[in-house]
């Protein structure tokens, strides 16, 4: 997937940590269908609290913008966090006699941690295209993830979990982030993006990103 010009370039520049993101161990046992449901449940339990703050960070996406069309992409994404993805993890864990407030009062693991407050001081710290460059690998990383299985999973119980990312809706959100990063840079960085002397630092937060993904999937092996 491409999902616009500026995610290949930062996705190219992430190198293997990309593959050990997207082509993780939990990812291939979501596939095939064998992921222990253990694992399932304490990863979900840790994504509900991430999307927390993940969402938390794309509000403040929207103060950082400088135009309407912006705004209201920042806030669709919002939306569709809070009432798309939440709502899978709400509704398996409900079934398995978890719910939301239990969810909330998930303690956070130290790799929730580290990657929700990444992301956060990336938007508090810098600018739109810092907070757009440690937000993508995730939003991005689940579309290419979903798209991928969705085409090469067969039955699996976890075929909810790759039709909400491999989806139409996930995937039209994808292509219109990949937009957003697009117009961003377009903006601040001109034409010649990769000659801006801030093209480093902005491959750099996305690889960062990328390797706290990595993190996040590891955790969720040890329940």
């Amino acid at each position: 997937m491409s999902y616009g010009a500026t995610f290949p370039a930062w996705r190219a520049a992430a190198g293997p940590a990309w593959d050990a993101y997207t082509r993780h161990a939990f990812v291939a046992g979501l596939g095939r269908g064998d992921l222990p449901r253990v694992a399932y449940l304490h990863y979900l339990r840790q994504d509900y609290v991430f999307l927390v703050h993940f969402s938390r960070a794309w509000a403040l996406a929207a103060t950082k913008c400088d135009n309407i069309e912006d705004m209201r992409l920042c806030a669709a994404t919002l939306h569709a966090l809070i009432d798309d993805e939440m709502r899978l993890h709400v509704a398996t864990c409900a079934a398995e006699g978890l719910d939301e407030a239990t969810l909330f009062a998930t303690q956070e693991a130290p790799a929730t941690l580290a990657y929700t407050r990444y992301v956060l001081d990336a938007g508090h710290a810098g600018d739109l295209l810092d907070l757009l460059a440690a937000l993508a690998p995730c939003v991005l990383g689940y579309g290419e993830i979903g798209a991928r299985l969705l085409a090469e999973a067969g039955e699996t119980p976890y075929r909810d979990w790759i039709e909400t990312y491999g989806g139409p809706g996930y995937q039209d959100l994808c292509t219109r982030v990949g937009g957003l990063i697009d117009g961003a840079v377009a903006r601040r960085l001109g034409p010649g993006m990769q000659d801006s002397p801030r093209w480093a630092s902005l491959c750099d937060r996305f690889a960062t990103a990328t390797r706290l993904e990595v993190g996040f999937w590891d955790m969720g092996l040890r329940p």
